[in-house]
């Protein structure tokens, strides 16, 4: 997959295109599926599929005090984006002159002349242009005009939640990384490296691993069943993330504890990434630090009972 930053870099025997615009945070069930239908119609019309996406997230630019937290952070966003077959990511600097672009112009400029888009597949609240003010109505008649036709796709339901990135947001912030799950149509996971100058040496020699702060989505506080790669070894595990207020207050952590452990070489740079499957309990403060790990006893011996029962 072809990643360009402005519509310059797009060569010009690049061809003509099968386009879809947005954001793809969390890359969930209802954008694979536009996704692979690019793909597709690409191949069959003997064209590129192109995925046209911002950075930062429009949210980020427009409303800066919102602190949106991303599901899926721009490099994970691109991977998971390049495993549906699309040919190109036209990854477009989100600057206050596109915000300020109207719909037609946004459309004749991008769409027809950029892109020289023959197919735009958008779902059926695509909004674009100046303030918000291009919808699926507009889009369709400028493709009346401009060249190209417009697919649109219903609201995708599961078990009668909607699967959008709002929702999924909203599912992981409660905790509910198991319905969340099903929405992604993969786990959440969080992807980082060991803390600088803890849990990590020349030689890992303890069954735990903390990471760097994380600041995009994280669960809410609490205990969770995950699963733990670190590097190319992936071990099952138990996480705690939150302030861990055993050990007093301001000192949060993501921490996991890691099953069938065998020593390993980390460094700075070792890419860790933590799948999160299902929520045992709250945080707790525990009189002791006896009874802290009493309490973690419990923990893996439900986790370990849980991975028995899961299909691999």
């Amino acid at each position: 997959m072809q990643v360009f930053h402005q519509l310059g870099e797009i060569p010009a025997h690049f061809g003509g295109t099968v386009v879809t615009v947005g954001n793809f945070d969390g890359v969930h069930r209802a954008h694979g599926r536009v996704l692979q239908e690019i793909s597709t119609r690409a191949k069959q019309l003997g064209c590129k599929s192109v995925a046209v996406t911002f950075g930062p997230h429009p949210a980020r630019f427009l409303r800066p005090d919102c602190d949106l937290k991303l599901i899926t952070p721009l490099p994970v966003k691109l991977r998971l984006m390049e495993e549906t077959g699309i040919d190109a990511v036209l990854l477009i600097p989100f600057t206050a002159e596109l915000s300020l672009t109207s719909p037609h112009d946004f459309a004749a400029h991008l769409l027809q002349k950029g892109l020289r888009a023959c197919e735009v597949h958008e779902g059926f609240n695509f909004r674009f242009g100046h303030k918000a003010a291009g919808d699926i109505e507009a889009l369709t008649n400028f493709g009346k005009e401009m060249g190209f036709s417009v697919v649109t796709y219903s609201e995708m339901r599961l078990r009668g939640e909607p699967v959008s990135s709002s929702r999924i947001r909203q599912l992981i912030k409660n905790g509910e990384v198991n319905r969340a799950r099903h929405l992604l149509g993969r786990t959440f996971s969080i992807l980082s490296a060991p803390t600088s100058g803890r849990g990590y040496g020349s030689k890992f020699t303890v069954p735990t691993v903390n990471i760097e702060r994380y600041s995009e989505l994280v669960p809410k506080d609490g205990v969770y069943i995950t699963r733990t790669r670190i590097g190319s070894e992936r071990f099952d595990s138990v996480t705690n993330a939150g302030k861990r207020p055993t050990f007093g207050a301001d000192s949060y952590a993501i921490e996991s504890h890691l099953f069938n452990f065998h020593p390993l070489e980390l460094t700075p740079e070792t890419e860790i990434e933590i799948c999160f499957l299902h929520r045992l309990r709250d945080e707790i403060k525990f009189p002791s630090v006896e009874a802290l790990r009493a309490q973690i006893a419990r923990d893996v011996s439900k986790a370990q009972r849980y991975f028995q029962l899961m299909p691999r």
